[in-house]
């Protein structure tokens, strides 16, 4: 074999072995290994869109006549009473911090973010959409089991009033 034949061969193995890689499916990049967040004090920190302005309404309003809400986009403000433990997906806003105060679960939308887990007695202003939810059994055991509680209706059958999140932002005092 000539020098020329072994170079031109080598060049048409290079160049067939390029376009298979190219042709292959690219594999995803592992996703980034997710940080612990906190909420710094005296700081903003802002999860999930950037909030638009949505029309506020107060907690007391929300939690007293709540199907006059459903399913509308509503700002809130209020006090994070407890947030799941586990990865900071849903929390608890009320009026205060006191555990026995109604309150609203925000669940953020989609699980696109989360809030950090001691998010706990920070100040919150939440943009969402109200749900009124009778959750089920199973997902009752989920709440709890990620340190949360489910309120009741008068007919003892689990009812709770939840905001799915947009946006987000929390200031710890």
């Amino acid at each position: 074999m000539t020098r020329t034949a072994v170079l031109a061969l080598a060049v048409l193995f290079t160049s067939s072995a390029a376009l298979a890689h190219d042709s292959a499916p690219a594999k995803p990049a592992p996703a980034p290994a997710a940080k612990a967040a906190t909420v710094e004090k005296g700081k903003v920190l802002a999860r999930g869109e950037k909030l638009k302005g949505l029309p506020a309404v107060t907690l007391g309003d929300l939690v007293g006549a709540p199907e006059k809400y459903q399913d509308k986009p509503v700002r809130l403000e209020g006090t994070v009473r407890r947030a799941c433990d586990k990865v900071g997906c849903w929390m608890e806003l009320a009026e205060s911090a006191d555990k026995s105060a109604t309150g609203v679960r925000v669940l953020m939308k989609d699980h696109a973010f989360f809030v950090p887990t001691d998010s706990a007695g920070c100040k919150a202003t939440v943009e969402g959409t109200v749900n009124v939810k009778s959750p089920d059994q199973a997902e009752v055991d989920h709440m709890k089991s990620e340190g949360g509680t489910v309120p009741t209706g008068k007919d003892g059958k689990a009812r709770e009033v939840q905001v799915e999140a947009v946006g987000v932002e929390l200031v710890r005092a």
